[in-house]
Parts: structure tokens; C-alpha cells; sequence
């Protein structure tokens, strides 16, 4: 294949397999993703990924489009094919009289985090900060302001969508309507997303952490997680995990790799009512570890961000659960006992709040009537204990399926089929294909979990 005409074409650096810095620019964070690209175009502006998208369907190429390279599955690259690495496009501007912002796809949700936090002001996100603000927000958005503010896009007001004929278009409520139902939620089928323009909230510092109990108190510890969430100001958030301590500060020695169940928590009201809020918690159970704090939200974004690394062995399966029933909880408890490292986790993630004011079909997210969010993460360093999590987290997936509703959140999701991707849309499916049909008929952008035209 001759690249000649497109390295021309393009400002952007194009790495090919006999550059010395082709392994290098592959690696994505999952280490156990490891594809052999024909070509990397890093790509500088919208004109790039442009010239990426023709080229690739004019040579019959696979396409890949990668953002943070955070995706599980490893939908940011391919064999012989074209990843369009939008990874230098990071200019951020901020509107702060009128709290918004426009973000370029390459940025990470800490980039994010950092410049409107100089503003007083914030994007809703994920829980690591490293993660790409394009694939996160494509998929949905969760995280630690989920309950106050809504999903990643109840807050995105538009973005600028480079077509797969080339055509480069805005897309929010008013110019290409369907376009912009369909990104909210359907990823990365429509077309490639160059620039997202966001809502801002003006949250700076919020008073947040872990809390730890021991793990013969999970039982008691979810379903009282279960009933307290239920009945909490939206204000207040938290999710629950089972875990390993890592050994290291803020964690005293004695906790140091032990196994525990856990809730971590994010407050947003005003500072003087944290005692009050925090209180029925700890009077509920006291903790065996509590590091309730203040801190600022890009702190917040990345508490975990030591302990999860580029380059570590990931695997990932997710589940909607609606009841924490007692064989439910015992279910998770029996796996709880038995991580596999000490980077497996699970996490519940709360389906509420915010997310509820929306109905199902106002955005492809459809699952706004769903209770949680479970996601079940095999992660460690070495190579040679990739089976081991793998099966850990397989075979956990498998003991809840009894317990789960019919799909999952697609951006905790590895390559599971068709099915899989329409139960996950549910109700939204048939539109998301129409759409699909309309901007993407030949199926370019298909290295995602792919909605196919009709």
C-alpha cells in the first residue's frame, strides 16, 4: 500500500510499520491489545482525519479512530488497516461568561479538568483521568457527578462531525438534529467527532473519598449503599467496589492488601453541611478507613490514576442490574473474596438523579430507567496473569447474568456481537440504524461497537 498521497495531503506526522517509532504509536492502554496498524496518522486538525477518512475508504482500508486509546476492547486500533490518532488535537476554549466550552477529540478528561477548573468550572466525566474525553462522552459518561449534573451528554450542546464522504458538519439541537440524538449515547458509528461543545458547572471543590469496611460486612454494607442512594440529595454520590488496598500512602499498614468492600464518595452541596451528610454513614457502620476531604474536582478525577497505568493486562465485562437482591449480593460477595489481583475490582455505578429527568428516547442512551451500572475489571501488570483475570472476570460475568438486564454500558463492553450491541440500545436500536443508514451506508466507521446500516 502506497501512502505517499496521503502523507502528502496531511500536516499530521504518518507512522508507518519500518519507523522506529511504529511500536511506540500502536500501543494502546489495554496491553493486551496488540494490532499491527499498516498505518498511524497523528492526525493535527479536522482537514487530517478528513483526508484519513477518503483515503482509507478509497483504498478499501479498515479504519480505526482513536482518542484517549483508553478502550477495553481495543476498538482504537486495527491490523492493516488506518488508525486516525487524534491525540494532538488539544485545544480547549472556555466561555466562562457563558460556562461552556469547546474540546477537541484528542483531549483527556484531566486536560479538561484542568483548564475549566481555572474558571471555577466543569465538564461532568469518568473516574480516571486519563481516559479520552471523545470515547467517554460517545459512550455515555459516568462518573462521580452522574447524579447532580447527568451523563457526559446531557451536557454536550453540539459537535462538530467529520462525515465518512468527507463532509465536515455541526451537528446540536437545531442543524442535524438526528445526528446529534444519535452521538449522544451511539459512539463512534456516525462519523468521526473533531470537536464536542459542552455545558459548564460551576463546581471547584467538592468534599469527597473513599470509606472502607471489612468484607464479612458487605452484605450489610450494600444493602444498606442500596437504600441510603435511594433517598440521598443528589448532592451526594457514591460507588461501591470491592477491592484490594494497594499498599501505600493514604492507607495505614495494617489495610495494606487487604480485601475489602468499599464505597466511594463525591459531595457537592455547600461545605458547611458535609459533617451532617457524611454522618448517617458513619453511624450506620464505622468505617475502617475514612478519607473524607476536600479537593478540587481534577483531584477528585484522578485519585486512581497511579493505580491504573497505561500498559496494564486489561479485561472488562459490564452488566445493568436493577435489584440487589440477598442471592445477588452473595453472588458478588463469593467474587469479592476471590480477586484475582490486586487491580480487580467491581464497581456499581448509580443510575440515578440527574439521569432520571431525561426520558430514554430524548438521547441513543437509552437506559436511564436502569438502577446500576455493574462493571467487572480483571487488570495486572504482568502478561503472564492475563488468563487469570480474564477467567476471574468471565466467569463473574457469567454467575450475574441471572441477576442482570439485557445489555450493558457499551464503553465498559469488549467485542460481544451484534446482540449484545442491540440489546444495549434497546427500544433506540431501530433508529440508531436509520440513522446509521443515512450518514454511514457503507459502514466505514465499523471498528466500534458497531450499530450496521440496514
Amino acid at each position: 500500500m502506497n501512502f505517499e498521497s496521503l502523507k502528502l495531503s496531511c500536516k499530521g506526522q504518518l507512522v508507518l510499520p519500518d519507523n522506529p517509532q511504529y511500536d511506540e504509536a500502536r500501543k494502546v492502554y489495554n496491553a493486551m491489545i496488540d494490532k499491527h496498524p499498516a498505518a498511524i496518522l497523528f492526525c493535527q486538525d479536522e482537514e487530517d482525519v478528513k483526508h484519513g477518512i477518503l483515503f482509507a475508504k478509497e483504498n478499501k482500508l479498515d479504519l480505526a479512530i482513536r482518542g484517549g486509546g483508553h478502550n477495553g476492547a481495543g476498538l482504537g486500533t486495527c491490523d492493516a488497516g488506518l488508525v486516525l490518532d487524534m491525540s494532538p488535537m488539544k485545544q480547549i476554549e472556555i466561555d466562562s461568561d457563558n460556562k461552556t466550552a469547546k474540546v477537541q477529540a484528542g483531549c483527556t478528561l484531566g486536560e479538561v479538568d484542568k483548564a475549566t477548573h481555572e474558571h471555577g468550572l466543569m465538564v461532568p466525566g469518568g473516574i480516571i483521568s486519563t481516559t479520552g474525553i471523545a470515547g467517554l462522552t460517545l459512550g455515555g459518561g459516568i462518573g462521580y457527578f452522574t447524579r447532580k449534573l447527568g451523563l457526559t451528554i446531557d451536557n454536550l450542546l453540539g459537535a462538530r462531525v467529520v462525515l465518512a464522504n468527507g463532509q465536515i458538519v455541526n451537528c446540536n439541537a437545531i442543524q442535524h438534529p438526528d445526528l446529534f440524538w444519535a452521538i449522544r449515547g451511539g459512539g463512534g458509528n456516525f462519523g468521526v467527532v473533531v470537536q464536542f461543545a459542552f455545558k459548564l458547572s460551576p463546581i471547584s471543590i467538592v468534599h469527597a473519598g473513599p470509606m472502607f469496611w471489612e468484607l464479612e460486612d458487605a452484605k450489610e454494607v450494600m444493602k444498606f449503599f442500596d437504600r441510603f442512594t435511594k433517598e440521598a440529595d443528589i448532592d451526594l454520590y457514591g460507588f461501591f467496589a470491592f477491592l484490594v488496598v494497594p499498599p501505600g500512602d493514604p492507607f495505614p499498614k495494617h489495610l495494606h492488601n487487604k480485601k475489602v468492600c468499599g464505597i466511594v464518595w463525591n459531595y457537592t452541596g455547600p461545605a458547611q453541611r458535609v459533617e451532617e451528610v457524611y454522618q448517617p454513614i458513619r453511624d450506620f457502620k464505622k468505617p475502617i478507613f475514612d478519607l473524607i476531604m476536600e479537593i478540587p474536582v481534577p483531584g477528585l478525577n484522578s485519585l486512581f490514576d497511579d493505580l491504573y497505568p497505561a500498559g496494564y493486562q486489561w479485561y472488562w465485562k459490564a452488566h445493568y442490574i436493577n435489584e440487589l437482591t440477598d442471592a445477588c449480593i452473595d453472588t458478588n460477595i463469593s467474587f469479592g473474596e476471590t480477586l484475582p489481583s490486586l487491580h480487580s475490582t467491581t464497581h456499581f455505578y448509580p443510575i440515578d438523579g440527574k439521569v432520571h429527568q431525561m426520558a430514554s428516547d430524548e438521547t441513543a442512551w437509552v437506559n436511564r430507567d436502569n438502577r446500576w451500572v455493574q462493571v467487572i475489571v480483571g487488570v495486572d501488570p504482568e502478561p503472564v496473569n492475563k488468563e487469570k483475570v480474564t477467567n476471574w472476570c468471565r466467569s463473574y460475568y457469567d454467575a450475574m447474568i441471572p441477576f442482570a438486564i439485557k445489555g450493558a454500558y457499551v464503553n465498559f463492553m469488549m467485542k460481544e456481537g451484534e446482540e449484545r450491541i442491540r440489546s444495549s440500545y434497546r427500544e433506540n436500536y431501530d433508529k440508531l440504524v436509520g440513522i446509521k443508514t443515512k450518514y454511514d451506508p457503507d459502514n466505514i466507521f465499523h471498528i466500534n461497537q458497531n450499530i450496521k446500516p440496514s
